[in-house]
């Protein structure tokens, strides 16, 4: 476990090596606004990506470690999560990184890639589009200045992400974004069934990556 200075405040961080072969990359994993480090999901996550060669980072927001629900502005977000890049290329040196996270978490990394932040690529769990019930607040302007490869994951039944909605903000995106959707899911995208997709269709899109 790693203690990082962020925003004038502490977060903590873990990381979890691959558990089948030499890894293939390294994955910083973010949290969606409701969660944290070690809720169930994200640990069903960490080991499913483990399974297939990733090497995987958990952290908390500073939100979560004062024991709040309430998420930080973006900016706090943002500085929270690059700090934890900084410390992981710090402890582990370079190798391929993909950023993102579930829901709020992938948000926060998409915006970081968007503004030029060093990755190689990014996976994203439940990108929330849109708030619930207001489809109409699209959070979608930073996603054409994306440069790197991209897969992200959501679910048919997303109240976070409506689909036509998302289809048409991604033909303004030049990257190689690879839409996953997972049929009846709902924003958890909880089940065996879906976490076992995730774990072969991510599998799948690393060997078809030109990563560093």
């Amino acid at each position: 476990m790693w203690t990082i200075a962020a925003g004038g405040s502490e977060t903590q961080a873990l990381f979890e090596p691959a558990t089948s072969g030499e890894a293939r990359a390294l994955f910083i994993c973010a949290p969606g606004a409701g969660g944290e480090m070690n809720d169930r999901q994200m640990q069903r996550t960490a080991a499913a990506l483990r399974a297939i060669g990733l090497d995987v980072v958990r952290f908390n927001f500073l939100y979560r470690e004062r024991g709040s629900r309430r998420p930080d502005p973006m900016p706090k977000l943002r500085e929270c999560y690059a700090a934890v890049v900084d410390r992981v290329r710090q402890e582990v040196g370079r190798r391929p990184l993909i950023l993102g996270g579930r829901s709020m978490g992938g948000r926060v990394a998409t915006m970081l890639a968007g503004d030029g932040f060093a990755c190689d690529a990014l996976l994203l769990f439940a990108y929330p589009l849109h708030p619930a019930g207001e489809p109409e607040k699209l959070r979608d302007a930073h996603l054409p200045r994306i440069s790197v490869p991209v897969l992200c994951f959501n679910g048919t039944r997303d109240a976070l992400c409506r689909r036509d909605l998302m289809e048409r903000a991604l033909e303004n995106v030049k990257a190689p974004w690879c839409m996953h959707w997972i049929e009846g899911a709902d924003h958890s995208l909880k089940g065996e069934q879906a976490m076992n997709e995730i774990a072969a269709t991510v599998a799948n899109w690393l060997l078809l990556q030109p990563l560093p």
